[in-house]
């Protein structure tokens, strides 16, 4: 007779975990992992890696996932190798191969190109992605071999650097860093720089190396969190304010924070700012985001009075 399964038991957990992502998961694959390993209740992420991207994936716990939305819309950076002379159906290693061309690309012509590539560009959301169009993800349409129209988008390369080049040999690649904005799908920059190059590409590495103020050298791996004792694993967490690093800063008393609480605005002599992290002073506790217009706070996002409670336990303990 099968033993009854142990049933988790979950618990209030408030913070950020900067997980260096494996490769061959999902991002709600390694969440839910991550979430089962703190026995925490309430968990999201702030923007997916496919299974065949690897590193940044801050993972927000209780009260941070009210301020997820902060990092969906950072800016990232990735380090990636374009495979050149081969396109493959998904754009990536794990699509079949549909053509080869020959390589006959020179450097110049390849800084020309990743020249073009910088600033704005226009780009057409591939098919092998998790955009949504009729309430289907592109990747569904894909799957029953079709093919939809997809409205082009403007993204921002901030700046592609050309870290390694190989354009002869058996598989002539190169290899590249990405400063972009969100939304930027680096297989379709892969394959468009391929394009470009007159000889194709696919991309066979993707690492994210930092979003938003986030890098590679804060994360931990899956195998560290599992090797730590279950009353270590909390330990790891950035405090939920991380998400709100860089943002001015207002400092409420204590009569004024119960009201800024409940919703009221309070007037004040600030500077006008569309995002402000608002904080109490006694007990020094986040209290949520707001915006001042005309001296105005006004209340975006606010914890609730039992998720400070529970931050400041923490703490505490």
């Amino acid at each position: 007779m099968n033993a009854p399964r142990t049933r988790v038991q979950r618990r209030p957990v408030h913070g950020v975990l900067l997980l260096d992502k494996p490769l061959g998961l999902s991002s709600n694959e390694a969440l839910q992992k991550v979430k089962w390993l703190l026995r925490a209740e309430k968990a999201g992420h702030t923007g997916t890696l496919d299974p065949l991207a690897t590193g940044v994936l801050p993972l927000c716990f209780g009260a941070a996932t009210k301020f997820s939305q902060l990092h969906l819309d950072a800016d990232k950076t990735y380090e990636t190798t374009l495979r050149l002379g081969v396109m493959t159906r998904t754009g990536d290693a794990e699509g079949e191969v549909i053509q080869r061309q020959a390589v006959a690309c020179t450097p110049g012509q390849v800084v020309e190109v990743l020249d073009r590539f910088t600033g704005a560009i226009v780009q057409v959301p591939p098919m092998h992605s998790a955009l949504k169009k009729e309430g289907k993800a592109l990747y569904e349409y894909a799957r029953q071999g079709q093919e939809v129209e997809r409205t082009p988008r403007t993204v921002t390369i901030h700046a592609l650097e050309l870290l390694d080049m190989h354009l002869h040999g058996e598989a002539p690649s190169l290899r590249l860093r990405v400063h972009c904005s969100k939304g930027t799908y680096i297989r379709t920059l892969g394959e468009d720089i391929g394009q470009a190059l007159g000889c194709g590409a696919h991309l066979v590495e993707l690492r994210r190396v930092a979003t938003g103020g986030f890098a590679l050298d804060q994360c931990v791996t899956l195998a560290h969190i599992e090797a730590l004792p279950e009353g270590e694993r909390c330990g790891l967490l950035q405090p939920v304010e991380a998400l709100l690093a860089g943002h001015p800063r207002v400092t409420l008393d204590s009569d004024n924070a119960a009201r800024f609480l409940s919703g009221m605005r309070r007037r004040g002599h600030w500077s006008d700012a569309p995002l402000v992290a608002v904080w109490g002073d006694r007990p020094r506790a986040l209290l949520g985001t707001g915006q001042v217009r005309g001296g105005e706070l006004i209340a975006q996002r606010l914890l609730s009075p039992e998720e400070i409670r529970q931050i400041l336990q923490a703490h505490s303990s």
